[in-house]
């Protein structure tokens, strides 16, 4: 969170707009979350600002999520609060002031845009432990030679900077491991038997797409690194498809209506541009303008509810 005083409306908007991104670059980046940028209407405007940014995300049972968002509060704050400063030319003047977050929500972002009914799925940017790694055993000779190998692998894995934990505890079988790891949402598990130790492999899993391989075991550090990339892309790549699939444009009240409740997801719907009208529909669907995008392209069309004239189409959802 972030609250900043300039001296010009220009570099207050720019920052607005510079703190939208770095938020939008963190979601899509780091969380593998998609999300679409615009700025609010009137009614879902910060209380005193200008302009709100925001960046909209699109959770799996169809409902849109405010994700973040960075206001331009123009000088009302510095008036309300009697922020000044002095010019270059002498003058007092009222600052220029943003305001900037984000917040827990992105937690329930990153939990609801990728995990399943088996639990957590992390992205393997953020995941506190990428790799688990677990031994199977009948005899303590066999778990001595297993996690000899184990411990040159954690080590080679630790060179590249990838987080791992060898799970050797004797106080539960794999079976339950297997589970809890998934459940927690470990991106990559690893499993470790006599077999492999003959063979010169290991049985590499996938938390993400319950996947599973035998893979030589030469080169195996280098083949993780590239295989957590895969997932982090893959990831971002099935929420991105989710999210442009449930991007509906509609050009009647009635269609409005049913994709809401059939399918859900963003409505593309053209507006009125009256609050009277937001009001209108909310109040008849509790779907709300989650933003207009910044990259709309504006066209000629007509309200879905009012048919009176419209400049483009703006993203209703409901949402959290």
């Amino acid at each position: 969170e972030g609250h900043t005083a300039h001296a010009t409306r220009e570099e207050a908007e720019e920052e607005a707009v510079r703190m939208l991104n770095v938020y939008a670059e963190f979601a899509e980046k780091y969380m593998a979350v998609p999300v679409v940028k615009g700025v609010k209407s009137a009614n879902e405007r910060f209380a005193g600002a200008l302009d709100t940014y925001t960046i909209e995300a699109m959770m799996q049972d169809g409902k849109a999520l405010q994700a973040g968002t960075s206001h331009f509060l123009g000088q009302n704050f510095g008036k309300a609060f009697d922020v000044k400063f002095t010019t270059k030319e002498g003058k007092i003047e009222h600052a220029w002031g943003t305001s900037w977050g984000t917040s827990t929500r992105l937690m329930g972002a990153l939990i609801m845009t990728h995990s399943d009914d088996l639990g957590l799925v992390l992205p393997p940017t953020l995941a506190p432990i990428q790799v688990v790694i677990v031994p199977i055993y009948k005899t303590e000779e066999q778990f001595d030679a297993i996690s000899e190998q184990v411990n040159d692998l954690v080590a080679d894995l630790r060179k590249l900077g990838i987080s791992v934990k060898y799970d050797n505890r004797d106080t539960q079988k794999p079976g339950f491991k297997f589970a809890e790891w998934e459940l927690k949402g470990v991106p990559v598990r690893i499993a470790v038997g006599p077999n492999d130790l003959e063979n010169g492999t290991y049985e590499i899993a996938r938390r993400d797409n319950l996947s599973k391989e035998v893979v030589a075991k030469d080169g195996v550090a280098a083949y993780i690194q590239n295989l957590l990339a895969t997932i982090q892309n893959d990831l971002f790549a099935k929420a991105l498809d989710y999210r442009d699939t449930h991007i509906t444009e509609v050009n009647s009240f009635e269609e409005f209506k049913e994709v809401l409740e059939t399918k859900g997801g963003f409505l593309a719907a053209h507006w009125d541009g009256t609050a009277e009208t937001e009001e209108k529909i909310k109040e008849l669907t509790k779907a709300t303008i989650r933003c207009i995008a910044l990259d709309r392209v504006e066209e000629a069309g007509t309200c879905v509810l009012t048919g009176k004239p419209s400049i483009g189409r703006v993203l209703f959802a409901k949402a959290y």
